[in-house]
């Protein structure tokens, strides 16, 4: 648990802090050149021509004063990698080491649990699914939807002047196209984004029931967007809530293809539909054929935290697995919605019979935005892949530092295993980085553990309501380890940020730059750091492999 300084200490530091934003140089605000002077790297190391493309940016972060790699390289799952990987990571090391860079890695991510799921697709963070109704016939049963979900006009071919029928419009410059279309006789189309902040969409009220599972899809086009991730499909809760987080990579100008994602209701029993483009600078985008129906068993999960319930609607019989049917799984599980969740199969002597009506519980995955699906962090099985990895770490690299990738937890709190710990989703996530860091430090007691800030900033992701987590994120950084290393990230709040951690008695480095055209960014970072006590260090920190500025990045904070 985290150590709050006493009230004295507290009092002299935000005094500390309001005199150095209130004076134009005291002192110990002067320009400093900090210990910690990284870049980040991801990379696969799949091949010999990546291990040169990333020792080329090493050797460039080295003329340039640079000393720390935070390096993203699948180490959730070392023992999976082949003697190949292995051989370029040692390389890699034996390059920076004659470079004088530290290699820091990065992993034991919860938020992005790819590399984990390597191992067992079904850690992954589940969504309830209450009573889906499944009835029997011959010797399978198969999905039915209570009351077919009704989303009217999905194919924009009944008109309101000049509008889709039984649509509303939010923001401007979307109309009926019947020059161009998918199938019937007629599109809506969305352009000139930029005069309504580069937000307009249609929206429909639709019943749905809550705890179900439902399926969304429409065919999309475009000429000439900007950005990429510009179309959206919503399915909001009555609070407001987003329950589908959808941003599929689209090219600037393509012909139709269609779109399909999914989104459990949670507990919502309407949902405002909303279909459109948000962000958006420029271009045409339009679509048609949107539809929405009500799938079964679609990613299942199955794990003791996840439990699958088959009973008899009528008697409430609970059924036995392996007796009644046979074991229910998803053999396409892909976290993904484009395929239909599978029957259950009733062998002889089953208990169920044709004509049977079926309520079934259970947990399903799914994917936030294009690829990310978060783990269960009450899992036991999660734990013993990470314990698995670090002895694996410590021989290829026997790193000084380690870095947590704890950052945007977007789905928990729902499983059994979870409920029957009776914690909070802020201690849950303590705990969680807690056993992470104790790892560490029975491996290499001697280790520096550095954690992103979101997770953990009440500035940032530590909310009350967040994403579809069963739970509140409040309160998170009182159930961390005092001696983490916060890197914050949130530029337009890093004083905030940097000033909350630093209050408490944590040190913190900067995670910069993201892919800018510029060093605006590391600029307004230093002026920053440079107020903030405990503040170790700064990072060019690229998700797009951008390392042109890499050199300028170096020169700025190492010869300041």
């Amino acid at each position: 648990m985290a150590a709050v300084y006493n009230s004295v200490q507290m009092m002299k530091e935000t005094l500390l802090l309001a005199a150095c934003f209130a004076f134009t140089m005291p002192a110990w605000c002067e320009p400093k050149i900090y210990p910690a002077r990284w870049f980040y790297v991801p990379t696969g190391l799949a091949s010999d021509q990546e291990l040169a493309r990333i020792e080329a940016v090493a050797k460039t972060a080295s003329q340039h004063g640079l000393n720390g790699m935070l390096l993203s390289a699948g180490f959730d799952e070392l023992d999976l990698k082949p003697a190949s990987y292995t051989h370029r990571l040692e390389r890699l090391k034996q390059t920076c080491d004659r470079l004088g860079i530290e290699i820091i890695p990065m992993g034991f991510s919860v938020g992005y649990g790819g590399a984990v799921m390597a191992h067992d697709k079904n850690l992954a963070a589940g969504l309830p699914v209450h009573g889906a109704l499944f009835i029997a016939a011959g010797h399978t049963a198969h999905f039915a939807p209570d009351t077919p979900v009704k989303l009217a006009n999905g194919g924009f071919e009944e008109r309101a002047g000049n509008l889709p029928a039984d649509f509303t419009l939010h923001g401007a410059q979307a109309a009926i196209d019947s020059q161009i279309f998918h199938s019937g006789k007629a599109s809506v189309r969305f352009e000139n984004f930029a005069s309504s902040g580069g937000e307009v969409y249609f929206t429909q009220p639709v019943r749905v029931q809550p705890y179900r599972s439902y399926r969304l899809h429409c065919w999309v086009r475009t000429e000439n967007a900007k950005p990429r991730a510009i179309f959206h499909l919503w399915a909001v809760a009555p609070d407001g809530r987003d329950l589908a987080y959808m941003e599929p990579w689209l090219p600037a100008t393509s012909g139709w293809q269609e779109l399909v994602w999914g989104f459990n209701s949670w507990y919502a029993d309407h949902i405002d539909f909303r279909i459109g483009v948000s962000e958006g600078e420029a271009g045409k985008v339009w679509v048609d054929d949107v539809g929405l129906e009500e799938v079964g068993l679609t990613n299942v999960l199955r794990r003791a935290g996840t439990p699958v319930v088959v009973r008899n609607e009528k008697t409430g019989e609970v059924f036995r697995e392996g007796r009644d049917y046979e074991r229910i799984s998803d053999p396409r599980l892909n976290f993904q919605w484009d395929h239909d969740g599978p029957e259950i199969k009733l062998p002889s002597g089953s208990r169920i019979h044709a004509g049977d009506r079926l309520r079934v519980d259970y947990f399903h995955g799914t994917t936030i935005y294009r690829e990310q699906v978060p783990l269960d962090m009450s899992e036991p099985a999660v734990y013993e892949v990470w314990q698995h990895q670090i002895p694996l770490v410590e021989k290829c690299l026997a790193p000084k530092k380690y870095f947590l990738s704890m950052d945007e937890v977007r789905i928990g709190g729902f499983c059994e295993t979870c409920k029957r710990r009776h914690l909070s989703m802020a201690q849950i996530l303590g705990d969680c980085v807690t056993r992470q860091y104790q790892m560490i430090r029975a491996a290499n007691p001697k280790a520096e553990v550095y954690v992103w800030s979101d997770m953990f900033d009440p500035n940032h992701n530590a909310q009350e309501k967040y994403y579809l987590v069963d739970g509140s994120f409040q309160d998170t950084w009182n159930y961390i380890p005092k001696d983490l290393i916060i890197a914050c990230w949130y530029f337009e709040k890093r004083d905030l940020s940097l000033g909350f951690f630093s209050k408490l008695g944590y040190r913190t480095l900067a995670g910069a730059y993201y892919d800018a055209d510029d060093l605006e960014n590391p600029k307004g970072w230093l002026q920053s750091l440079d107020r903030t006590p405990r503040a170790t260090g700064i990072m060019y920190t690229t998700w797009e492999n951008k390392y042109e500025l890499l050199g300028p990045f170096g020169d700025l904070v190492s010869k300041r």
